[in-house]
């Protein structure tokens, strides 16, 4: 899913791991996120509520949000949905 938002933004060969940032590393915009949330809504549905993730986070939080951090929540919504 996020390599499609990364399509979309011209950055399909861009390098992505668990430690990089959503916005200092791949300059991504508030707009993108909302991009992502709809791609995970539309995969799991209401097991995962990005929307709300995001709300629970302080600016600075999202700011330096990693993939590895929005992939843990993931996991744990699956998780807490009993899915594997």
């Amino acid at each position: 899913m996020l390599h499609v938002v990364l399509d979309e933004q011209g950055l399909d060969d861009v390098e992505i791991t668990t430690d990089t940032r959503f916005h200092d590393d791949l300059d991504l915009e508030s707009i993108d996120l909302v991009t992502l949330g709809g791609h995970l809504t539309a995969r799991y549905g209401d097991r995962i509520n990005f929307a709300e993730f995001l709300a629970g986070l302080e600016l600075e939080e999202i700011i330096y949000l990693t993939i590895g951090e929005l992939a843990a929540y993931v996991a744990g919504c699956l998780r807490d949905a009993g899915e594997r």
